[in-house]
């Protein structure tokens, strides 16, 4: 008995080539021998004589990798800017934060954590040191307050200590009907202390302990990131993670030390910038045109910050808290710290609209790879408009909403537009803002351009073969890359 052995119904495909062309025996075009065509699209559908052979080879994920000339012409920026951030951290890395005598004004206090054990209502009459019924000018906002604290319901709370030194000690709080923090029994609070007075006057109740609900909120805001951006999301936080770190532990401690506060906040941003990108992002090109985007327009917020902030004559010492500052360090350039979080405060934006006009570059030449520079360029720009209109909003926005207090202090006092532009407060926030915003609108053409730059650039250097892509009929029709 013998077998005969027929042959098998589909030739066996070729290996895929280059963009996963698929090619059947005969001439380049796809032919097979009996002049049937062949179809080399992404799908890479062969023809064989007898029937369908498919050589499916798809490129899902990230696009490929672009030519090592691009590759060495990005390094030959990127490499010696990276090395001159990690020069500036080193050269600039403070040895901590230089020790200073507590003057026990504002944040400048010793602090301990404490519970109110017990609150009772008390005759505000009865807890006046002089026992006298204020007087004053009722007109005012001190005398008319005067008058509704002798007349009202005062709370005595008993306050117990519960960290330092002092721990189990409890000390009485008088607690004004009008005062905007009640406080409870049972509650956790923050006391301040005070050495150098009298014992019975150590302690006060400085804040509430917030610790639980903000690390709560923390915490859903991690679930949140890691839910939904998943690998990304964990990536995220981490950056996040370093970017804190790197503000902490460099940027912060160097500027108290007296160092160049822009000259901080520029190697600093690069620092994070650098990192957070990288991370979240991965080391490729299309990331490191992100940087390149971002970088050209920090240093655009850095001119023109350092050019307005000195021609506005603004010193930066406009409250208490930089009052503060100054007064405890007086080598510190406040106009310059100033500059520093402006350019710090652009940064986190700025990551956001360059990374999306790479990406949105990169896909557009992905969906058409026969798309020259000028045609990436004209459609990221108009993705681009969109997000410039959006992001502008949200800054300025941002920072009103930070000001609305002082914004609300203005309008208590019919102010005119004119003169609460003028005033230094306002000033500097509106020289923040704008200088910021500036630099996020340059940000889009810049980032647009060089991103369609590297792309099309990309597309001439390399050398694949033309392929074809599916036609009705099965006929096939050849698309350049």
């Amino acid at each position: 008995m013998t077998t005969t052995q027929h042959p098998p119904p589909y030739p066996p495909p070729d290996p895929p080539h280059g963009h996963g062309h698929g090619h059947s025996p005969g001439d380049a075009h796809g032919h097979g021998p009996s002049g049937e065509h062949g179809q080399g699209a992404r799908g890479g559908h062969g023809h064989g004589p007898s029937g369908h052979g498919h050589s499916h080879s798809h490129s899902h994920g990230p696009a490929a990798p672009v030519s090592r000339h691009l590759r060495r012409v990005i390094a030959a920026i990127l490499i010696p800017f990276t090395a001159a951030v990690v020069v500036g951290l080193v050269v600039l890395w403070p040895g901590g934060v230089p020790s200073h005598k507590r003057t026990g004004v504002g944040f400048d206090r010793q602090t301990q954590q404490a519970t109110v054990t017990r609150v009772v209502e008390v005759d505000c009459k009865s807890v006046n040191a002089s026992g006298d019924t204020p007087t004053g000018d009722t007109s005012t906002a001190e005398g008319s307050s005067a008058q509704q604290q002798s007349a009202g319901t005062c709370k005595k709370a008993t306050v117990r200590v519960d960290t330092g030194m002092d721990q189990g000690r409890t000390f009485t709080e008088i607690v004004q009907p009008d005062q905007s923090r009640q406080l409870h029994q049972g509650e956790k609070v923050v006391v301040a202390y005070e050495p150098s007075a009298p014992r019975d006057l150590q302690y006060s109740v400085a804040d509430v302990n917030r610790k639980v609900p903000m690390a709560l909120l923390a915490g859903i805001f991690a679930i949140a990131v890691v839910v939904v951006g998943r690998m990304r999301g964990v990536m995220a936080l981490i950056a996040l993670a370093v970017s804190f770190l790197v503000l902490s532990l460099f940027i912060l401690p160097a500027i108290l030390q007296g160092s160049n506060p822009l000259l901080v906040a520029v190697v600093g941003s690069s620092a994070i910038m650098l990192i957070a990108l990288y991370m979240c992002h991965g080391l490729s090109a299309r990331t490191s045109v992100a940087v390149l985007g971002t970088l050209v327009s920090l240093s655009l917020i850095g001119v023109l910050g350092s050019l307005f902030i000195g021609w506005a004559a603004l010193t930066g010492n406009t409250d208490d808290n930089t009052g503060l500052i100054h007064g405890l360090y007086p080598g510190i350039d406040m106009s310059g710290l100033l500059l520093a979080g402006v350019i710090i405060g652009s940064l986190g934006v700025l990551d956001d609209v360059t990374v999306t006009q790479t990406s949105a570059v990169w896909e557009l030449h992905e969906a058409n790879p026969s798309m020259g520079w000028r045609g990436l360029y004209r459609a990221g720009i108009r993705i681009g408009r969109d997000h410039i209109a959006s992001v502008v909003n949200t800054l300025v926005l941002a920072y009103a909403g930070a000001a609305l207090p002082l914004l609300l202090l203005f309008s208590i006092a019919q102010s005119s537009v004119v003169t609460v532009a003028d005033s230094e407060l306002v000033a500097e926030e509106i020289v923040r803002t704008l200088v910021g915003s500036i630099g996020l609108v340059a940000s889009v053409p810049v980032t647009t351009a060089l991103a369609a730059l590297v792309v099309s650039a990309d597309r001439s250097d390399r050398s694949a073969a033309p392929a074809a892509v599916p036609a009705r009929g099965g006929r096939g029709r050849r698309r350049r890359h």
